[in-house]
């Protein structure tokens, strides 16, 4: 009779959080980077209207304020906050299963959502993706032709303060080449789980009692 060998039980998931200014390709990246991977992403609600492309359930739930704000009173989401007159949260349950369950976590929030998520969780992985320029910035954020120009000058001024503050994340990224942005993120993801402090007792026990 053939023994079978069991695997160790699988570590704990990564809980890897993406940010940067608005139009600096964030959801291509994203899409790009989870390609053929065993993740969990997890989808933010927003009370904000869905942009042309945007699938509900896939890229967002769109859901009203009177919704969102009953989520925030049963404090069901792991970070939430509003930006431009809109509110945008992450919700805590899906996330926290996934993790226990193996599977790393990808949140792709604002970032004043992902400093939230730092001070409430230490397992958090921030990395701030960095536009080439604000020059460069200024014509995405023109091309999507989704805000008129008085939107479009308080984002790039937001833009500016929040690459300013990039030296609090743990990696950044620059997203002037989507290629390589994306093999930058395979790699941190990668350098990531080979961390000896991922070594929990439980993983350590299931590999010597083998």
């Amino acid at each position: 009779m053939i023994k079978h060998t069991p695997h160790p039980p699988r570590p704990r998931g990564l809980l890897i959080v993406m940010t940067g200014a608005s139009g600096v390709g964030k959801g291509t990246l994203r899409e790009q980077w989870l390609q053929d991977q065993d993740v969990f992403y997890s989808v933010s609600w927003t009370t904000r209207t869905a942009r042309p492309g945007e699938r509900p359930g896939q890229d967002y739930h769109f859901v009203d304020a009177g919704r969102f704000l009953e989520g925030i009173g049963q404090a069901g989401f792991l970070e939430h906050a509003e930006f431009a007159g809109n509110h945008y949260g992450t919700p805590r349950g899906p996330i926290e299963a996934a993790l226990e369950r193996g599977q790393d976590v990808i949140l792709e929030i604002e970032v004043k959502g992902a400093m939230q998520v730092r001070q409430s969780s230490k397992e958090a992985i921030l990395i701030f993706i960095m536009p080439p320029s604000l020059t460069e910035l200024r014509r995405r954020l023109e091309g999507r032709a989704t805000e008129n120009p008085e939107q479009i000058e308080r984002r790039l001024s937001r833009a500016r303060e929040e690459v300013l503050e990039a030296h609090a994340f743990d990696y950044v990224v620059m997203n002037d080449d989507l290629t390589r942005a994306v093999a930058d993120m395979h790699a941190i993801q990668r350098a990531e789980r080979l961390k000896s402090n991922r070594l929990s007792p439980r993983v350590l026990s299931g590999i010597v009692d083998t």
